[in-house]
Parts: C-alpha cells; structure tokens; sequence
C-alpha cells in the first residue's frame, strides 16, 4: 500500500503556488492551489483528513469526475484552443476582478484594514482604467490581490472546518467552506444582473473559465486522486486561514 492508499499525507510545498500565482478564478482557486502545491510533499504519520462521510464523498466525487470527464473538460479545452490567450487572460481578469467585491468584503470582516485598502483601489482602477477590469492594470502599480473568501474569514474567527466534504458540481469543501460559499455566492455581483440570459452566460463563462485555468495541473495528481485532492486542499485551506503561517514537521530533523 502507498502514501497514498494510506491517506497520510502532509504538502509542505504550499508556498510554491503563491509564489508562482498569476491568476486563478475563484471557485478552482482552493482546489488547484493545493494541487499545484503538491509538487513537493512528504508522508507524514498523522493524518490531516477530517472525513466521516468518505463513503459518501468518494460517490460524489465520482459523478463529479464523470461530468468533468464527459462534458466540462471537454469544453474547456476547447475553449482553451480556440480563443487566443490574450482573450483568456482578459476574461479571467474580469472574474477576477468580480471577485475583488467580495475580496474587499472579507477584508473588512476580518479587520484587514490594509488590505482593503488595497483591494479598494484594484476594484476602482481595474474597473475604470482596466475596463471592467478586463486589464490588470493594479498588478502592474504594486496593487497585487489578495485572497480572502467567507470560508477564511469563519477560519479567522475560530471556527472550526469540520468534516471534509464533497459537493456536487462544486467539488472539495468543507462544512465551514461550504456555509461560506454561500455567502460568497450572494456577494458575487453578477448574480443580481436584471437579464435572466446574460447573468445565466456569465455565470457559465466563469464556470468554464475556472475549469480551463487548470488544465495544465492536472498532470500533477498521482496516486489515489480522491486522496491526493482531499489532502491538498485541506492544508491549502489551512495556509490560506493562517495566511501563509505554517509549522514544518520536519524542522526538527
């Protein structure tokens, strides 16, 4: 049996994606920032999995898997063929920036006042001088985004993850991030556009825009891919919570 099957596993690598970060859409986000992470990683006997309900997480992650295999990945990489970078940039831009309301919201729960600050002025040069924010014209000012989410902000206020889960359609949470996905739903502005059809489209584009983002990572996963997930995203979690505090077992060695 390997690291894998066994299900004991620590990423220590999770500050290689916040180094190399560019741009990733909100929803993958959690999930490929773990991935990408889990270039570098070491078995460690305690396990980090909080999951009670993996009987019922791995059938969900199965018909997840399914529909990803069968139709989303499909079109994503269409979509990653067909329109030029530069265009996907710019799309993942405009998300981005959508995102930057609710970036700016949780800033301000957790009382991180400089960086709403910051978050404040990506929101109005990129949505003026940007276009909507289809150029990132804060990055190239020293303005870089930050990454703050409901499911963080419970994190910061004590609340515990609770058991790991599997969404539908969505993917890894947890209990705590699944409540603050919700949140993040109704903070993200496009869901109260007036058309019916172009909040519907938008809402599709950013789905598909988050699932063409991490194509290239899909090389990374090895082993028992439901495990290697499950174990990457909950210490990506955890980083995120901590904002990049972290304490390395094997400091000691």
């Amino acid at each position: 049996m390997d690291m894998f099957s066994e299900g004991c596993i620590v990423f220590d690598a999770v500050k290689f994606f916040h180094r190399n970060q560019t741009r990733l859409p909100t929803s993958t986000r959690r999930m490929a920032a773990g991935v990408a992470a889990s270039l570098l990683f070491l078995a460690s006997p305690a396990c980090l999995a909080n999951d009670p309900w993996e009987s019922t997480n791995t059938r969900i992650y199965a018909f997840n898997k399914f529909l990803d295999t069968w139709l989303l990945r499909p079109v994503a990489v269409t979509y990653s063929n067909v329109l030029p970078g530069i265009v996907r940039q710019g799309i993942g831009n405009f998300f981005s920036n959508i995102d930057d309301v609710n970036v700016l919201a949780n800033d301000l729960l957790q009382l991180k006042l400089r960086d709403a600050a910051t978050d404040s002025g990506r929101l109005v040069i990129n949505s003026t001088v940007g276009i909507g924010g289809i150029i990132d014209v804060a990055s190239s000012v020293g303005l870089s985004k930050n990454e703050e989410d409901f499911g963080q902000t419970f994190g910061r206020w004590g609340v515990g993850s609770g058991p790991y889960v599997v969404l539908p359609f969505f993917g890894p949470s947890s209990v705590r991030d699944s409540v603050g996905l919700v949140l993040d739903t109704l903070f993200n502005p496009i869901q109260y556009h007036n058309d019916d059809s172009t909040r519907s489209t938008l809402l599709l584009l950013g789905q598909l825009d988050d699932r063409a983002s991490v194509l290239a990572m899909e090389g990374l996963i090895s082993g028992d891919e439901y495990l290697f997930i499950r174990e990457a995203y909950l210490q990506q979690r955890e980083y995120l919570v901590n904002d990049g505090a972290y304490y390395d077992d094997f400091d000691d060695f």
